[in-house]
């Protein structure tokens, strides 16, 4: 058992006794635990998916001071699972709306927004003024700024990921043991693994591994039960099952000692050298419809994806069927080839002209950018 990660604060009010009274009468919480969590300074990376269940449960546990790192807006899309925000927030600032919603369910909690992209510039100085951060990030390429930064900081960091059905929860923490480094040595290869933006979320699964993010800060603030550092868990929500793998600290590794470029560590950073805009593509397509040149535009998403929103004249072959060998492209003829944001496309593009083909390019900002820049009026997800 870990010791208290932090102090306990001044006396509790006889509000707040009244308003935490079922964790007060809980023996292993008591007066003394809901103390410390009063006095905790917890840091949420994200008000998004996990985000959101994550706030509204430190919030109504009683941390003292919430901190949140968001520069994004809310979407149609979010409000499936990202319950901190409703629809009058739509096209609004997602950090204004957590805050006013954390502000509504427990006002004697403090938040700092903070407005900006967590990069590596400004992490090591944001975590400082925080005991423990909770990492609801959506890229690797965070993933792993979030623990670089946390581990030269000594801070435990509690992580949670998820997919589809599958959701994700770990804690890690440099002076007792292993980092999400331990977990995953080397980045998965560009467009490998889907973002949930390209392969969805079931709803509900946010609440389930969000609400276990912040079982396991609680634990780690008051030095209450066993937390899950060395060990992650895993709940297939499909199946209503739960699984256990332990993970240990790679002796071997490198300490920590400076934060790097992680876009270009997970390789989401450079853009194909022969990519083009969708202003170009536009151009190109009314140009074939005219008869005056003609390529062929892949769509490398999946069928899912396709039906919510497609490029008019686009031909769907997914990126597995590519990558896999399943689908053979055309190498006597011109090809661009597009995702919903350039990750996938960028290894489609890279594993064919690995193969020998010669005349790929890529669409910069994928469907996103056409549906933002060429036809608004298309939905979106």
């Amino acid at each position: 058992m870990l010791a208290p990660l932090v102090e306990p604060g001044e006396e509790l009010s006889i509000a707040e006794r009244e308003r935490y009274s079922r964790h007060i009468l809980i023996p292993e919480i008591g007066m003394l635990s809901q103390r410390r969590l009063k006095n905790a300074r917890v840091l949420v990376i994200g008000a998004g998916g996990l985000g959101s269940p994550v706030l509204l449960y430190l919030a109504a546990a009683g941390v003292g001071t919430l901190g949140i790192v968001d520069h994004d807006t809310v979407d149609l899309s979010n409000l499936q699972r990202q319950i901190i925000h409703g629809t009058s927030g739509l096209g609004h600032s997602k950090l204004k709306s957590a805050a006013a919603a954390v502000a509504e369910l427990n006002p004697l909690v403090t938040v700092h927004q903070h407005d900006v992209w967590l990069t590596a510039a400004n992490a090591l100085d944001l975590f400082a003024q925080y005991d423990l951060v909770i990492d609801g990030a959506d890229t690797f390429a965070t993933r792993y700024l979030v623990s670089d930064a946390a581990a030269m900081l000594g801070k435990p960091c509690v992580w949670g990921s998820i997919l589809r059905f599958d959701g994700q929860v770990s804690v890690f923490w440099n002076r007792h043991g292993p980092t999400y480094r331990d977990l995953y040595p080397e980045a998965p290869p560009t467009g490998s693994v889907p973002s949930c933006g390209e392969g969805g979320v079931f709803g509900m699964l946010c609440g389930t591994i969000g609400s276990t993010m912040v079982a396991e800060a609680v634990k780690l603030i008051t030095g209450v039960g066993r937390t899950l550092l060395g060990r992650v868990v895993l709940f297939n929500a499909l199946e209503a099952t739960w699984r256990e793998i332990s993970i240990a600290r790679d002796p071997a590794a490198e300490a920590i000692t400076a934060l790097m470029d992680y876009e270009a560590l997970c390789g989401t950073s450079a853009l194909n050298d022969d990519a083009i805009s969708v202003q170009e593509l536009a151009v190109m397509l009314g140009a074939r419809q005219r008869g005056e040149i003609d390529f062929d535009l892949i769509d490398v998403r999946e069928p899912e994806e396709y039906e919510i929103v497609h490029i008019a004249g686009a031909l769907l072959v997914p990126q597995g069927a590519i990558l896999s060998g399943e689908a053979c492209l055309a190498r006597d003829r011109d090809v661009v080839v597009h995702c919903k944001a350039g990750p996938r496309s960028a290894a489609v593009c890279a594993e064919l002209q690995r193969q020998g083909y010669e005349h790929v390019r890529q669409v910069e900002g994928g469907v996103l950018a056409w549906v933002k820049e060429i036809e608004p009026t298309l939905s979106t997800y």
